[in-house]
Order: C-alpha cells, then sequence, then structure tokens
C-alpha cells in the first residue's frame, strides 16, 4: 500500500489572465477486515488523484499497484498532465509489473482510476480515465452520478442486456475483471472529460468501497460531510463497518473556485473522449 499526497485545502492553480482555480483534496484507506495486506495504492496531489487496486496476492498486488501510482507521479512534473503521459506512465508501470510477475503462476496487475487536471484554451477540466473495476463518481448540484464504467463481466452483461444493474453487485463473477494494468496487456484506459467548475466534486474509489455501499450511501456521505478528508475518511470508516471484505480506498476532490464566469460557460459537457 502507498499513499501519495496528504490533505489539502485552499490550494491555487492559476490559469491566466487573473484567473485562478482553487481545490481541496484529501485520501483515505484501510485494509478491511478479511485481507492480511492492502494492495490499494493511491497518489492525491493535484494535477494527479488516482487510485489503484492490486490483484495477484500476498504482496504481488501491492507492488503492482505502487507501480502505478509511482510512475505516475514520477511523470507529473508540471501544473498540468496529459493522457499522452498518462499512457507513458502506465507503460513504464507495466514494465515494472512484468518484473515483480517473475516466478508467479496467475501473474499480477492492478486496476487504476482517476482524474488528472488538464487545460485547454486557458480552461481547466478533470480528464477521468479508468482501466478495471474501481470506479470516479461526481458530485454536482447534490446528484451523484459514476463517471466511468466498469471493465467487467458483469457490466458486459449489463450493456447486453443479459443482467440487471441492481443484480451485478451480487453476481457470482463480480470479480472478474476484463482490463487491468499488468499481465502483460497493452495499457488502454477510458476517458470522459469533466469542466472544473466550483462546486463540482469527485470521488475516487477502489471497489472495496462500491462493494460495500449503494450509490444512495455514497451520495449521503458526500453530502454530509463538506470538507474533503472528512468525506474521505467517513467513506472508508462506512464500507469497513458495512462488512470490509475488500481493501478500501476513497480519493476525494473539490473545486472551491473561484473562476471567471466566462471560463465555466466556455467549458465543454462532459462525455467520453473519442479514442483515436
Amino acid at each position: 500500500m502507498t499513499e501519495i499526497g496528504r490533505p489539502t485545502t485552499a490550494f491555487s492553480l492559476s490559469l491566466g489572465r487573473g484567473r485562478t482555480l482553487q481545490l481541496d483534496w484529501a485520501g483515505a484507506t484501510d485494509v478491511g477486515r478479511r485481507r492480511a495486506h492492502n494492495e490499494d495504492s493511491y497518489v492525491a496531489r493535484s494535477p494527479l488523484f488516482v487510485v489503484a487496486d492490486g490483484m495477484g496476492g500476498h504482496s504481488a498486488g501491492d507492488v503492482a499497484s505502487d507501480a502505478v501510482v509511482r510512475r505516475l507521479e514520477e511523470a507529473a512534473t508540471g501544473a498540468f498532465f496529459d493522457t499522452d503521459a498518462l499512457e507513458d506512465a502506465l507503460r513504464l508501470a507495466t514494465d515494472d509489473i512484468e518484473i515483480a510477475a517473475i516466478g508467479t503462476e496467475l501473474g499480477v496487475g492492478t486496476t487504476v482510476t482517476g482524474a488528472i487536471l488538464t487545460e485547454e484554451s486557458g480552461s481547466a477540466f478533470f480528464t477521468v480515465f479508468n482501466v478495471g473495476d474501481s470506479r470516479v463518481y461526481m458530485l454536482d448540484s447534490g446528484l451523484l452520478s459514476q463517471v466511468t464504467v466498469d471493465h467487467s463481466v458483469v457490466q458486459e452483461m449489463v450493456q447486453a442486456g443479459m443482467l440487471h444493474p441492481d443484480d451485478a453487485e451480487n453476481h457470482p463473477d463480480s470479480n472478474v475483471i476484463t482490463k487491468a494494468i499488468g499481465f502483460g496487456a497493452e495499457p488502454s484506459p477510458d476517458y470522459w472529460r469533466i469542466a472544473a467548475r466550483p462546486g463540482l466534486r469527485l470521488l475516487v474509489c477502489s471497489d472495496g468501497l462500491t462493494k460495500e455501499l449503494p450509490a444512495a450511501t455514497i451520495a449521503a456521505i458526500l453530502t454530509q460531510n463538506p470538507e474533503s478528508l472528512a468525506a474521505a475518511e467517513a467513506l472508508v470508516d462506512a464500507a469497513v463497518d458495512a462488512g470490509g471484505r475488500d481493501n478500501v480506498t476513497a480519493v476525494v476532490v473539490d473545486v472551491r473556485g473561484p473562476v471567471d464566469a466566462d471560463d465555466v460557460e466556455a467549458t465543454l459537457p462532459s462525455g467520453q473522449i473519442p479514442r483515436a
């Protein structure tokens, strides 16, 4: 388990022409009640807000998730990040994981999801990305919505109309993912873009949280805890109290402002960014 970054409030990022973006953020993690090791890792420091959930058993999953967050943290040297740098870092992490997998029978890997701060034409965006079944949610105007789409067998069944979404979490194959970092695969994240506007709150979390807490509970906790650190800790505590069958990690990011009103109007609506 690797934690990079500290809870931060009132972080200001200049957007030029006298405009600033103000952020708060915090992360929290717990081994849970049934696991011997915490194989989750996260980085929470601008411009990276990322959670990786390692797989491989014993310490192998920890090595995989650590490789991802460390390679990303090493690559993020400026105020903003981009998808090319993200994928380059994930390739380096994949190489690290392949070395760690030598001698293992089943291989080693990790899911990874998160939001990176990107800039376009003087406006700030969160580019959300995902590989696997960890998730990013957004709370905007009191409404919670899931941004990412799981790379999992049950999600494919839901999309094919073979399984009702309400039955997905309890399906016997709910832990079977279809994409990960490692296992010799080329990193291939999906992307979405969200305007970094005041009042927006993002939650980046491992599936140890979402398998214990329904969306309504997640929304209630996020709404009841306005401070980033309090929200992250409350979510993790609630997931552990609900069963804690897996490691649990949550990173909460808040956009506090101020940003010029004209800048908000100029941002693009959220939506998936097509891959080239």
